[in-house]
């Protein structure tokens, strides 16, 4: 199983395709959109116009409201899954309502690839508890249960500045699950139950 875990876009297109060992021109990228319906639709538009200038083949699906089978249909000639960034919470309630859950565990039994940007990555998670970080306690879309799909033995912490390190240590003291923290242009390569970090610069380690 190979998972590819990633904070945004320039990771993707800077490794982490690579990282799936398919040959652009036989990428068949199933594209999930729902995520930015909780955010910035604006800031999802420009995504797939880089995705696409940059010579990959997707096609999109919003999976809310969706089917089982109307899921799984969409993903028969598609071996990779992409769920883009936005909001955790609206992602993991479309999640649960659809039972993509069961769906996403057939198709990586198939052998199709999940990457996850940002939101898309914490979904891999055992919790979205770090999304809850934002004090403002907006964008929950009535979603208090934080339980994720957990395929790694972490959480992450996506987009991180230096800036936030105060607010992040102090947070971190009270996480159920090892962190890991991913700047911008940085992701985490998940294949066979190793864990490789992937990216610009070094690792973000606090001890």
């Amino acid at each position: 199983m190979k998972l590819i875990l990633a904070s945004d876009l320039s990771f993707l297109l800077k490794y982490g395709y690579k990282l799936t060992g398919i040959s652009k021109d036989k990428m068949e990228i199933g594209y999930i959109t729902t995520a930015s319906k909780g955010d910035r639709g604006d800031f999802s538009r420009k995504l797939k116009y880089a995705i696409r200038d940059n010579g990959y083949n997707f096609e999109e699906i919003d999976i809310e409201g969706k089917t089982k089978e109307e899921i799984k249909n969409f993903f028969k000639d598609k071996n990779i899954i992409h769920m883009e960034g936005g909001n955790c919470f609206y992602l993991i309630r479309a999640i649960r309502e659809t039972g993509f859950a069961e769906i996403l565990k057939e198709l990586l039994e198939e052998g199709k690839i999940y990457i996850g940007t940002s939101a898309g990555a914490y979904m891999m998670c055992p919790s979205i508890e770090v999304a809850n970080w934002d004090d403002t306690g907006k964008g929950r879309f009535d979603v208090t249960d934080f339980i994720a799909l957990n395929y790694v033995p972490f959480v992450l912490k996506a987009h991180y500045k230096d800036e936030t390190e105060k607010k992040v240590r102090e947070k971190m003291k009270i996480l159920k699950y090892p962190l890991r923290i991913l700047r911008d242009g940085q992701g985490i390569f998940v294949e066979d139950g190793r864990y490789i970090f992937v990216g610009d610069g070094k690792e973000v380690e606090f001890l």
